[in-house]
Parts: structure tokens; sequence; C-alpha cells
């Protein structure tokens, strides 16, 4: 008999709180999560957790609230739970209200259903089981939901400078519940290409900006094909590098004096943001210095952040896959990588060792009628409480 065969999760009380979480309008932007963790700090604070609410704004935008809960139950590890509570913008071709939690074929429907409203009432009942059964585990369990993940990660970026003491860590994101170990992160510089405005009537009284981007763009595509050639992680793939904007001109009858390009590049673990960064500036040195073209990264647009990983031989990766097996999400012979980003990355800076977690499939997130099968979102409760107890066990 396992540990957790005792911590049975209330689905009724799942489905009410998934109702309530998806009803909150957080589509980022503008985000708006205030309300939604009032909610979640009144949930936990009924079981007996500390919750501090720490307010903020991100990208000029006010009302941005992370929620970190706190139950400190003798000597053992600090473990949290983390996901976001902004969504993606509704966006159009819904068969049913997107704000409304709808079932039917035994799967809940919202947007958020899954990523990551699903997994953050899985873990609202998890820390409630767990609160229930103290005598069951040692250490200190944290709750930490934070804001702005699906724009450029504000509120666990805030938490990573927080500093917090945190050993262990789950993210909630749309896995199958199968555990994930290993993401890619993005970076998006600006670049502007300098050129000198004259009246189209006279271009050859100006350097238009366009013609010299041209000049700078085939640089570009060999190093995005250079960094697609490097030997890929076995998780995630391999790197990117592509422009996926580009804009120019202020007027019909002008020559444009500059030109911005956003660069689009995917990093893999063992890469980081400084060395991405250095590369792309060095093109840009070189083009100056062999083409005559002006060019500077002038800023950067918001991304969840950098590549992560926890090593397979960790006992948190044994603890979770384990978890899965026994509940139903058919853990294969390896545990698994993400191509997309997430806040695992921001708990790796802070020293935790983490993996992700969550009910649903990423291949609905992000699209009309989103959902959640109603036995994963049941079974992911189950697996939360599971890796705590094995990973957190009274001496």
């Amino acid at each position: 008999m396992h540990a957790g065969d005792n911590l049975r999760p209330n689905l009724d009380r799942m489905i009410a709180d998934l109702t309530t979480l998806t009803a909150f309008d957080t589509q980022n932007p503008p985000g708006r999560e205030a309300p939604c963790a009032e909610f979640i700090a009144a949930q936990l604070e009924a079981v007996g957790f500390t919750v501090t609410l720490d307010r903020f704004e991100a990208h000029g935008l006010p009302d941005r609230v992370n929620v970190a809960a706190r139950l400190e139950n003798g000597p053992g590890p600090v473990f949290a739970f983390n996901t976001h509570m902004d969504v993606v913008p509704v966006g159009e071709g819904w068969s049913r209200p997107p704000l409304t939690l709808a079932e039917a074929d035994g799967k809940l429907f919202a947007r958020g259903a899954c990523d990551a409203k699903g997994p953050l009432a899985a873990m609202l009942e998890a820390l409630r089981l767990l609160a229930a059964q103290r005598e069951a585990w040692s250490g200190t369990l944290l709750g930490v939901f934070v804001a702005d993940e699906e724009v450029g990660s504000a509120g666990a970026r805030r938490l990573a400078e927080q500093a917090p003491k945190i050993d262990l860590a789950i993210i909630g994101e749309p896995t199958s519940n199968r555990t994930i170990i290993a993401h890619k992160g993005s970076l998006r510089p600006i670049v502007r290409v300098k050129g000198t405005a004259a009246h189209s009537a006279s271009p050859q009284l100006g350097v238009n900006a366009i013609f010299q981007t041209a000049r700078l763009l085939p640089r570009i595509e060999a190093l995005g094909e250079e960094i697609a050639a490097r030997p890929p992680h076995p998780l995630v793939g391999g790197g990117s590098l592509t422009v996926t904007r580009a804009n120019a001109g202020l007027a019909d009858n002008m020559v444009p004096d500059q030109m911005e390009l956003m660069l689009d590049r995917r990093m893999i673990p063992g890469e980081d943001e400084a060395s991405a960064t250095a590369e792309i500036e060095a093109l840009l040195v070189a083009a100056r210095e062999e083409l005559g073209v002006e060019a500077e990264i002038v800023r950067f647009a918001p991304t969840t952040g950098g590549a992560a990983e926890t090593l397979p031989d960790h006992p948190l990766v044994a603890a979770g896959r384990a978890a899965g097996r026994r509940h139903g999400a058919g853990e294969d012979d390896a545990p698994l990588g993400f191509s997309g980003a997430c806040d695992l990355v921001h708990f790796r800076t802070l020293g935790a060792q983490g993996i992700v977690i969550g009910p649903g499939s990423i291949g609905v997130a992000h699209k009309p009628d989103e959902f959640v099968p109603i036995d994963e979102f049941e079974a992911s409760a189950r697996i939360y409480a599971d890796v705590v107890l094995e990973m957190m066990p009274r001496a």
C-alpha cells in the first residue's frame, strides 16, 4: 500500500475550483490576476497556510500579483508547487463561452482548462489533502502561483529576485501527467538597422534602411543554419534563430531611416541568454565592418526566459515518474523534454530541483475549445500529493 492511498481528491470540489478559476478573466495582456490571487489565498488560508500576496506592475500594467502560501510542518526540505494564473487571449473560433467551464465527453472546456488553471486547481486540492494529513510528511510546503508567465514571466522573475529557499518544485503545465525534466528557452532581441531619411523622389540622397536590412538578413539566416546544425539536446532537440517581425517606414513618400527586426532565438539546456546575445552582437559587428550595415540590439521583447533541465537520475524525477505510472500517465522508459518554455528555469536559478507535470495536452493549449480530460485532472492531484509524500517522508 502506498502512503498516498489515504489521500483522496474531492473531484466535485476540484471542478468547482476550476469553474471559479476559469471565470476570472486573466487574459494576458493585461493579466489582471489580482481577483484570482485573492481567491487562491482564501482557499489556502482556510486550511492553515500563511499566505502573502505580492502586488506589482509588469510591462506597464497594474494589478499583477504573486501568491506565496506556506505551511511549515517540521524539519525537512522546502517543496513548492508552482503554476501561473494568467492565460493567453481567448481569440476566435470557440463553440462555447470560453470563460465558463463546460463539461462534455469526459472533458472540461474553458480558456485555461489545461494551461494552466487545471494544474492550478489540482495543486490546490493536493495542498488541501496534505494539510489535512500532516502526520504523513515533514518539511515546508509552498504554493507559489505567479502572474505573467504567458508574456514575460514577470512573476517568476520577481520571485527569483526575492531568492526564497526552495529545494524541490513541481511546475504545473499540460504534460498529460507525464514527467518533464527539460525545456527550451527563448530570447527575442529587437535589432534596429540604421539608414538616412530622404524624399522618395530623390532616394539617392538617403540610405534606405530596408535595403540595408536586406544585406543583413543573409547573415542572420546563415547563423540560424549554423545553430540548427549544432548537436541537439537529447530531450528538447536543437536551438534555432529566425526573424519573426519586421517594421520600417514613417510615410509613403519617405526613404526609411530605420528598420526594426524581431529575432527569435530558441535556446537549449547548456546555452544561456548572455552567450546567445553575444553571438548576435558579433554578427552585427561583422556586418558593420564588412558590409557597412549599421545595426544594433536596442531592446529585448518579453519572454518566459532561458532553458533549463533537471538531471534524470535525481530522486524527484523518479518520484514523479513513479506517481505518474501509479495514476495512469503511462510513463515510458525515459523522462521527457518540453519544446516550449516555462517557469522551471526560474526555480532552477534559485537552486531548486524541479520537474514539470500537469493534466491536459500542450496540443490543445492556446487553441479554441481548450480542455482538460477529467480523469487526468483528478489523477494530477494524486500525483502531486504522492510526490510530496515520497520526497518529504516523516522520519
